[in-house]
C-alpha cells in the first residue's frame, strides 16, 4: 500500500529546490525566433540535465527543423520512466518557451532574475509554463527518491514553440512521433486553469480573427461631399457586427463565457491629421465560437453583413481571415483523465473540480485533433504574459502533490 502522506511530505521538503529550479529556468530566456529570440536551447539543456538526474528509462531529444532558430532546430524533450507492471501511461506536457517581457519599465525587477516575495516568485516564465515543468518534475522526483513502485509509464515532455503556434513543438511531435502516444494514455497539460485549481479544461471554442478593410475616398474635412468617409463606415460596420452575437446565440454552460463572442479589437492608424476625412480604415474582430457552429458559418454571415453595408454606403469593404483555428473535439467529461484528476484534486485539496470549456486555445488541441483525450489543468496565478508575472509557491507544491497522486492512481493508497 502506498502512503500518499509520505510522498506529499517529501514534496513539501522540496520547497527550496523548487524555488532554485525556477531561478535557473528564469535565467535562461527561451524566446522563439518570432518573439525575438533564437529558440529554447539553453533552457532545454538545463532541463535535460535535471531529467537525467532522475534516471529515466528513456530520454528522447526530438529536434524540429526551424531555419530561423539557433543551430537550425527547436528542441523537444520526452523522458520516460517504466513501471514494474502493466498499466496506463501518464503524460504531463509543459512548454519551454516564454513570451517577451514587454515594457521593462512596468517590471519591478529584472524579468530574468527571479525574486521571492512571501509566497510568490516573480519573473518571466515562472507561471507560464515553468510552473508545470517544476511541479511535474518534483512530483516524480518524490516517487523516485522514495523508491515507490508504480504501474504503466510516467512521461514528462518539455516542448518548444507553444507561444507561437506549436509548429515546432507538440504539433511536430504528434505528427512525426505519433507512436509515442495512445488514446488510452492519461494526458495532462498544466498550462491553464483557475486560481482554486478546480477547473479541468476539456473543450475549446473555435478561434477566428477577421481583418476588415474599409475603402472610401479621402478628402478635406471641410468638403465631406467630395469623399466617402471610411471611418464613419467602419464605425457602422463595427456596430453591424453585433448581429453576429444575435444570430449565433446558443449558450453552453460548460464554457466560460457560455456564448460565442465577437469582439472588435485592434484598429490601424488612418490619416495623421484632424482636418482630413480618411479614405481607408482597418479594424479586426476576434471571434471565439462554440463548437455548435463552424468557422465558415461566421465568415459567411460576416461577409453578408459587410456586403449589405457596402451597397448602402457605396464603398468597398474587404474581409480577410488572418487566423483560423477550428474547434478540436472535446475531451469527454467522463473520460478517465478527467475522473482521475477530479479524484486527485479532491484528495489533495478537499475541493471538487469540474470539467469546463474556455474561449482561448491551448496546445491540448493538437492532442484532441489526433484522437488523444487530454485535460488542461493547474492552479494558476492570473499573470501569464503580464509584467511582474508571478507564481505561488503554495500552488507549485500543491500541484506536484496532485500530479503524484495521478501517477499512482492504479496503486492502493492511504
Amino acid at each position: 500500500m502506498v502512503d500518499m502522506n509520505i510522498i506529499h511530505s517529501k514534496i513539501d521538503s522540496f520547497r527550496d529546490e523548487m524555488i532554485e529550479m525556477q531561478r535557473e529556468l528564469t535565467a535562461r530566456p527561451a524566446l522563439g525566433p518570432l518573439n525575438g529570440g533564437t529558440g529554447e536551447h539553453d533552457k532545454a539543456d538545463f532541463a535535460k540535465k535535471q531529467l537525467v538526474a532522475l534516471r529515466p528509462d528513456n530520454l528522447l531529444e526530438i529536434n524540429a527543423p526551424d531555419k530561423l532558430a539557433a543551430n537550425g532546430y527547436r528542441p523537444n524533450l520526452v523522458a520516460t520512466w517504466n513501471g514494474t507492471r502493466e498499466g496506463r501511461n501518464v503524460w504531463i506536457l509543459s512548454h519551454l518557451d516564454i513570451v517577451p517581457p514587454g515594457d521593462l519599465s512596468l517590471w519591478k525587477t529584472d524579468p530574468y532574475k527571479m525574486v521571492v516575495e512571501g509566497d510568490t516568485i516573480i519573473g518571466r516564465g515562472v507561471e507560464d509554463n515553468q510552473h508545470g515543468m517544476v511541479s511535474s518534475y518534483f512530483s516524480l522526483k518524490a516517487i523516485i527518491d522514495l523508491n515507490v513502485q508504480f504501474s504503466g509509464k510516467i512521461n514528462l515532455a518539455f516542448v518548444a514553440d507553444e507561444e507561437t503556434g506549436s509548429r515546432f513543438g507538440l504539433e511536430y511531435l504528434v505528427r512525426e512521433k505519433k507512436e509515442l502516444f495512445s488514446e488510452d494514455d492519461l494526458i495532462i497539460v498544466p498550462d491553464g486553469g483557475n486560481d482554486e485549481g478546480t477547473m479541468i479544461e476539456i473543450a475549446e471554442k473555435a478561434m477566428l480573427w477577421l481583418k476588415f478593410t474599409v475603402k472610401g475616398v479621402q478628402c478635406h474635412a471641410s468638403t465631406p461631399e467630395k469623399g466617402k468617409n471610411s471611418l464613419f463606415a467602419m464605425a457602422m460596420l463595427i456596430l453591424e457586427m453585433g448581429k453576429l452575437k444575435e444570430k449565433f446565440n446558443i449558450k453552453d454552460p460548460v464554457f466560460r463565457p457560455e456564448e460565442s463572442t465577437f469582439e472588435p479589437t485592434k484598429v490601424e492608424a488612418n490619416v495623421p491629421n484632424v482636418n482630413t476625412i480618411p479614405g481607408r480604415d482597418v479594424f479586426y474582430l476576434d471571434c471565439r465560437i462554440l463548437p455548435d457552429y463552424t468557422v465558415d458559418d461566421i465568415i459567411e454571415e460576416a461577409t453578408k453583413i459587410s456586403k449589405n453595408l457596402e451597397t448602402n454606403l457605396d464603398l468597398q469593404i474587404d474581409i480577410e481571415p488572418i487566423h483560423r483555428q477550428d474547434a478540436a473535439p472535446s475531451t469527454p467529461a467522463d473520460s478517465p483523465v478527467v475522473a482521475i484528476l477530479e479524484d486527485a484534486i479532491e484528495r489533495v485539496t478537499g475541493l471538487k473540480a469540474k470539467p469546463m470549456g474556455i474561449g482561448g486555445g491551448t496546445v491540448a488541441a493538437f492532442f484532441r485533433n489526433a484522437g488523444l483525450p487530454a485535460a488542461v489543468w493547474s492552479t494558476t496565478s492570473p499573470t501569464a504574459h503580464q509584467p511582474n508575472e508571478y507564481c505561488s509557491i503554495k500552488n507549485l507544491i500543491s500541484d506536484a502533490k496532485v500530479m503524484s497522486t495521478v501517477f499512482l492512481n492504479d496503486e492502493k493508497s492511504s
